[in-house]
């Protein structure tokens, strides 16, 4: 099979069984977002979202995330790991966003990089989600294993796997394409336990056709 006849099955096949691409966090403001990403690393999106409510409730302003105690942001989202950093990069990264960017969330992966705790997964979600940026790769650890069994990405590093997707990817369809990814590795796709049998890519995965 052609690598470009893989990639449009793949994206077919995505887009029947999941329509709504949609991100798992809920966040009702654009900068809410950066906040649930950042609580997201190394913690699953159900936790995030059991404690973004509490954490909006008592900040409900960018000005008041940019004014809090970073122990009392703390207490907030302890439950979420590592979250002395995750605090400190929120308070941080609220403060930058009202004194660099008149508290607008950048629109480009340069300027997204400068705030504290962002890195290029939490950009390239950001430039996908707020702004509809073409050509956004969201790379998690579902599209590394996935996007790996399939043949459409090798390694692990997420940034080599970037630019591999983006390379194959229709710009348009590529952040649609991660969110997707996400939710068929939690549905069929599992780590542990894949459901190749009942999997709509089967036909298009490499790993599945080494197997057969």
């Amino acid at each position: 099979m052609e690598l470009s006849e893989r990639v449009d099955g793949v994206i077919q096949a995505l887009e029947k069984d999941y329509p709504d691409a949609l991100c798992a966090l809920q966040y009702p403001k654009d900068y809410e977002l950066m906040i649930a990403v950042r609580l997201s690393a190394q913690c699953t999106d159900a936790r995030v979202n059991m404690v973004t409510p509490a954490l909006f409730a008592r900040f409900p302003t960018l000005e008041s995330f940019a004014e809090a105690d970073v122990e009392e942001v703390e207490r907030y989202v302890h439950s979420c790991g590592f979250y002395k950093h995750k605090a400190r990069d929120i308070v941080l990264a609220c403060q930058m966003l009202l004194s660099e960017y008149s508290g607008k969330v950048p629109d480009t992966m340069e300027e997204l990089l400068k705030l504290p705790g962002v890195g290029r997964k939490t950009a390239n979600l950001l430039l996908g989600d707020i702004y509809g940026k073409p050509g956004a790769v969201v790379v998690d650890t579902h599209c590394i294993r996935i996007c790996n069994k399939l043949g459409l990405a090798s390694g692990k590093d997420p940034e080599i796997i970037e630019h591999q997707l983006r390379a194959l990817l229709p710009p348009e369809k590529s952040s649609d394409f991660c969110h997707r990814i996400v939710l068929h590795g939690r549905a069929v796709c599992v780590a542990r336990a894949p459901k190749c049998g009942l999997c709509s890519l089967s036909p298009y995965c490499k790993s599945y056709e080494e197997q057969s």
